[in-house]
């Protein structure tokens, strides 16, 4: 409603889940894609990927939930022009819409906050993020051992490495602050 209410904008298409939205995308080549991160069927990072793969100039908005500085880089890295929460003032929202429109990019603040603290911070190898993503499963090292195909060294040795790079207390406090930095997904 917000968009078709602009005397300069117009919505063309809307799509449910992240195949539609590659579908829709195809059929109508909009000058500017409002994209969700979390839909049903493929995720919202997924069909940017797959659009700009396919349509490289395509002027993608990112509007989510998300408040995580790795969850943002995923999506400035796969394409995107801008990140927005949907916390912010419809005024923002149009801004941003037209701002992208004329080949600009934008972030929200808070986004840009915590990249801004987190630019410097060493980021988890992908062995550590599936180390993380198991505890966060509620697993005991012997059962991530198991589940990777590794040593309880190995996982102890990453669960170290993972507490310092976060900065975190203990198991529970990484598994926290990867949830809410977007280095792994609920």
């Amino acid at each position: 409603m917000l968009v078709g209410g602009q005397s300069d904008m117009q919505v063309i298409a809307e799509a449910s889940n992240g195949r539609e939205a590659i579908a829709q995308f195809r059929a109508h080549r909009p000058d500017v894609t409002l994209m969700d991160l979390q839909m049903p069927e493929m995720n919202g990072l997924d069909a940017m990927i797959a659009i700009r793969g396919e349509f490289p100039d395509a002027r993608i908005v990112v509007l989510t939930t998300y408040t995580g500085d790795v969850q943002a880089l995923r999506a400035l890295r796969a394409g995107a022009q801008a990140y927005l929460l949907k916390n912010l003032l419809h005024k923002e929202l149009l801004d941003t819409i037209r701002a992208v429109h004329a080949g600009k990019k934008a972030l929200s603040p808070e986004i840009s906050y915590q990249l801004a603290e987190h630019t410097t911070d060493d980021a988890l190898n992908s062995g550590e993020i599936d180390v993380l993503r198991l505890i966060a499963g509620g697993n005991a090292n012997k059962e991530i051992a198991a589940h990777l195909s590794i040593t309880e060294e190995t996982v102890k040795s990453r669960v170290r490495n993972i507490l310092a790079k976060l900065g975190a207390n203990d198991r529970t406090h990484a598994a926290m602050i990867g949830l809410k930095r977007g280095i792994i997904e609920p």
